[in-house]
């Protein structure tokens, strides 16, 4: 029987199949979709779409050269952030959907997934979306695709972590130090919740949320450099005038 949050349509594949190798062949059909999928989904960059289609330009020519919400809401404003906004997170809800009935979403109490299927959904979206094919590989940096991944598979972790990065912002100013903060906690979050609930922590669960905290990681290293030398500029609600004046710690 078909369920989406037990097995979904791996397990009526695999248990439907006649041989060890027709059930191996629905393992790598079921997983390569999704990542194909989830892939070129991520690889749909709304910041560049609506910086063509709205503004007839290229958003990775002003600010910090970043296709990315931050870099939108400085150089077009909160229009264009909102728009951006909505399409990153539509597309990464998409591929985790295409992931939860793949394998099924496997909701825990205390609403958080354990899905192999959905994290590696959310996982190749992030890198689609940091790597876009479609746009010579130069992407934004993954952030809001992460929060989103983090908001509907285990929503109280991220509002956990939500917090955190208000907290941080609202201390330091830096959007890249609150964005790497609550990325290298994410996975630490997801530990500990599955340990209160006296669950380990899966593998493809543990693989993909370090990946995307790394990711993010690696993205922010330039920021961090300039954090540390004084020179990276501080997030204002004040959309800037000049290009000059354009934010650098964009997500």
């Amino acid at each position: 029987m078909f369920d989406l949050n037990d097995g979904g349509l791996l397990k009526l594949l695999t248990a439907s199949a006649g041989s060890e190798t027709a059930s191996v062949f629905c393992y790598i059909l079921v997983f390569g979709v999704i990542v194909v999928a989830s892939y070129l989904l991520g690889s749909i960059n709304t910041a560049i779409l609506v910086s063509r289609l709205r503004h007839h330009d290229d958003i990775r020519k002003y600010g910090s050269g970043n296709a990315g919400l931050t870099n939108m809401y400085r150089t077009y404003g909160k229009v264009s952030a909102l728009l951006t906004l909505a399409g990153d997170m539509l597309k990464t809800i998409l591929a985790l959907v295409i992931g939860g009935i793949g394998t099924g979403f496997m909701y825990l109490p205390g609403a958080i997934s354990i899905s192999p299927g959905c994290y590696l959904a959310g996982l190749f979206c992030v890198i689609g979306h940091i790597f876009p094919v479609f746009s010579k590989f130069r992407g934004g940096k993954g952030v809001l695709a992460t929060a989103t991944v983090g908001l509907c598979l285990s929503p109280l972790i991220a509002l956990f972590l939500f917090a955190i990065f208000c907290a941080v912002l609202a201390i330091s100013k830096y959007v890249s130090l609150g964005s790497v903060s609550v990325a290298i906690l994410y996975p630490i979050s997801i530990k500990g919740m599955l340990a209160l609930l006296g669950l380990p922590m899966p593998f493809p669960v543990a693989i993909s949320a370090i990946l995307m905290a790394l990711m993010i990681l690696g993205k922010h290293l330039p920021n961090l450099k300039r954090i540390g030398e004084r020179t990276e500029n501080k997030f204002s609600f004040k959309k800037k005038k000049t290009e000059e004046e354009s934010t650098k710690n964009d997500n």
